[in-house]
């Protein structure tokens, strides 16, 4: 079914019924069913083929590879909560940091060790954070944007070392695949960085936000509302068990830096037996997915281990790992939804569809700003940069060339587009994720991050046209 404006229909539910439940499990499984059904015609085999749908899903390497780190990492962090290392930790680096900036900038601080993976970065930072924003009564959805900022913002403007790098160049040299240019695919990717107007609006908007207070009165009354609406018996007797445990910071420092030491070097050798010669392309050739989630794995082995010979007691630790992998199930739950959902959509032609309403009728100097325009809005339905990005980069080096636009302006256009998805989306990674660790409302904080992350998005598209115009 090609060009057919019935792939925004599962979108659509999911959104819409998101912002009229405060809730996005119920829009997802309707979107899901509803997209299946469109796809089959035919209401009883269309519900076999949602099914069919998060199978398929589940035995994605990369998907299941993800869903797998979710768990396994939750699980240490459970490990690490019980064992008192997460409890140490936070009141000697709370001995330290004293206010809501001191806070927002241990979340900077942090970026050189934890830049490799956004999922990674969060899951790392988030723990901490959130014990933290209990101790000092901060807005839990401002921490989590600068924490998403500085994480999604910062991780696609680097060049070399991550996760985006094999597949962001990847993406750049199949659309500039035959074109005479006078310059690589890295070399065009680089340029693009400095045109990725939306990450750095967003890493200035961040660090403002870091420097900017917040009224303590308004804080002090939000967090006791969410005090107030929770079930007083919600896992108290967890509670009531990790406030008994005695705080040993050594038991999150070590693992800690076990796992970090370990990505770095297994993000080397995963490079090097691809061909990497040096550092920086070892780690852009490297599968960080899968090498995550092998450090991941040995770290936990290895603190297992650590506690046991440690005195800790074995039930305990076996107890809080299943407990911390189940406290991600809602994460992985939503994200193997959104999955399956973004199956149904392209059998619906999706894509194609978006591509279709494009043409070459555009003025040049137009053409990256309306890719930033509808790239974004498109991101913000799939709440996927590498979705985002993989659809719209061959539209948009299609469409600079018929139009004679720059092509790394538009290709900068096109990243940009796919970070304001990943970063404002309810259907994002990101922000399922740091919701889930830092227990907010997914949908409220989406619609929270959404009002700051349209104004960089106003921002980017001015500085799009005013590029289109000079460029």
């Amino acid at each position: 079914m090609e060009h057919s404006w019935l792939s925004l229909i599962p979108f659509l539910i999911v959104i819409g019924m998101a912002i009229w439940l405060k809730d996005i499990l119920p829009g997802l499984v309707l979107g899901l069913i509803v997209g299946a059904i469109l796809v089959t015609s035919d209401l009883l085999v269309g519900t076999q083929q949602s099914i069919t749908y998060i199978v398929t899903t589940l035995s994605d390497p990369t998907n299941i590879k993800i869903v797998s780190f979710l768990y396994v990492f939750g699980g240490l962090v459970g490990m690490m909560n019980i064992a008192g290392g997460i409890k140490g930790f936070t009141e000697w680096i709370g001995e330290k940091i004293k206010s809501e900036r001191g806070l927002l900038g241990l979340i900077w601080l942090t970026l050189p060790f934890t830049f490799m993976m956004p999922m990674f970065r969060i899951m790392m930072v988030g723990p901490i954070i959130k014990q933290l924003i209990k101790k000092m009564n901060l807005p839990k959805q401002k921490v989590g944007m600068t924490l998403d900022i500085s994480t999604e913002s910062v991780i696609v403007l680097l060049p070399v070392a991550t996760a985006f790098v094999g597949f962001m160049v990847s993406l750049v040299e199949g659309g500039i695949k035959g074109l005479d240019l006078g310059m690589t695919a890295y070399e065009v990717f680089l340029l693009s960085i400095l045109f990725n107007f939306y990450a750095i609006v967003m890493l200035l908007i961040g660090i403002i936000q870091t420097l900017w207070p917040s009224k303590t009165k308004a804080i002090s009354e939000k967090i006791q509302d969410e005090e107030e609406n929770e079930h007083e018996f919600h896992r108290m007797g967890i509670k009531k068990e990790l406030s008994l445990v005695k705080a040993q910071p050594w038991h999150l420092i070590v693992p800690v830096f076990l796992l970090l030491g370990l990505s770095l070097y297994l993000l080397w050798e995963d490079g090097k037996s691809l061909g990497a010669q040096t550092v920086f392309e070892a780690f852009s050739m490297a599968d960080a997915t899968f090498v995550m989630l092998l450090a991941v794995f040995i770290t936990l082995i290895f603190t297992f281990v650590f506690y046991v010979i440690r005195k800790q007691k074995l039930h305990e630790i076996m107890y809080h790992f299943y407990d911390g992998g189940n406290q991600m199930m809602q994460a992985i739950s939503l994200l193997i939804l959104i999955w399956a959902l973004t199956l149904s959509a392209e059998e619906l032609g999706f894509s194609t569809f978006i591509s279709s309403t494009l043409g070459s009728f555009l003025p040049g100097f137009l053409t990256p700003a309306t890719i930033f325009i509808i790239g974004s809005v498109v991101g913000y339905f799939i709440g996927s940069s590498w979705g985002t990005w993989g659809l719209f980069m061959p539209l948009g080096i299609a469409l600079a060339l018929s139009t004679g636009a720059s092509i790394p302006l538009t290709v900068g256009a096109v990243f940009a587009s796919g970070a304001f998805g990943a970063l404002t989306s309810p259907l994002g990674d990101t922000t399922i994720t740091t919701a889930s660790i830092l227990d907010l409302d997914l949908v409220d904080y989406a619609q929270y991050k959404l009002k700051v992350s349209a104004i960089g998005g106003i921002l980017a598209t001015v500085l799009y046209i005013i590029g289109g115009l000079m460029i």
